[in-house]
């Protein structure tokens, strides 16, 4: 009887211990996920409800996934896996941050040339000191990326990532670190790019200032070259702002495609 009682608590303990696992090891991974992910890894978004987003997320996409390795809970292994998870997740979500990054680096450029950083506002998302420009932008892709579904399409490709980086498989290559620090690159290059219009047109402003000084001493140019750089300014962003949103689909395609080649 009592070996009977013993094998019955065996095979429950097992079927628990298989249950945790096929939900424990993707929450980690959508938790990671979400800690960074933009909009929802923002201050903005409480911790209580990233978590109930992240329980709510593994409970839907579970069913979907392949099976899970079931292990002893305290062993060093299962540290080890919800390490890797955690890792995984993060660098997941990093991708998507630092296409944001890219359009606020772009905005302080942009402030910086026409004379309108001077006008500063505190980032309620990372309790910082912005240009108001920067800010702009930065809520303006924020809106983008909502309309085009790029959240939906963020989950597909972390749901994605349990067939490419199947749980207790290791984790992230060395490979992919480097594709992941290659980002920054990929960041600077950007930015630059979509704050090249502004910077060359207040480089010839500037240049036409300098040529007026020099050939008019006795004017006093500076004093009326600023507010005229920041009405100019006003209107480079103005011309070079429809376009912002087709660069933004194509930079979310990119960032996209390096989620889905992280090996």
């Amino acid at each position: 009887m009592e070996n009977e009682i013993g094998f019955i608590m065996h095979l429950n303990s097992e079927e628990i211990s298989s249950w945790v696992s096929r939900y424990l090891w993707p929450f980690f991974r959508v938790a990671g996920f979400f800690m960074v992910l933009p909009l929802f890894g923002t201050r903005l978004v409480t911790q209580r409800f990233r978590l109930i987003l992240a329980i709510s997320v593994t409970a839907v996409v579970t069913p979907l996934l392949p099976p899970m390795p079931v292990l002893d809970a305290l062993s060093l292994q299962t540290m080890l896996i919800s390490a890797q998870q955690l890792l995984i997740g993060v660098a997941l979500g990093f991708a998507l941050e630092v296409l944001m990054q890219i359009f606020i680096m772009s905005g302080q450029m942009v402030a910086m040339q026409t004379g309108l950083g001077m006008a500063q506002m505190v980032d309620p998302s990372n309790g910082v000191n912005v240009a108001v420009v920067a800010q702009w932008f930065l809520i303006f892709v924020n809106l983008l990326f909502i309309s085009l579904n790029g959240h939906l399409l963020a989950i597909e490709i972390l749901v994605d990532s349990f067939y490419s980086l199947p749980v207790g498989n290791g984790g992230l290559s060395g490979d992919t670190f480097m594709m992941i620090a290659k980002l920054g690159k990929w960041m600077f290059a950007a930015a630059i790019v979509l704050a090249l219009p502004a910077i060359s047109a207040m480089l010839v402003v500037n240049m036409a200032f300098g040529t007026m000084a020099r050939l008019a001493p006795q004017l006093n140019i500076f004093a009326v070259g600023f507010p005229v750089t920041m009405m100019l300014g006003l209107i480079v962003l103005w011309l070079t702002f429809s376009g912002y949103g087709v660069q933004f689909h194509g930079l979310l395609t990119e960032a996209f495609h390096f989620m889905r080649d992280y090996k």
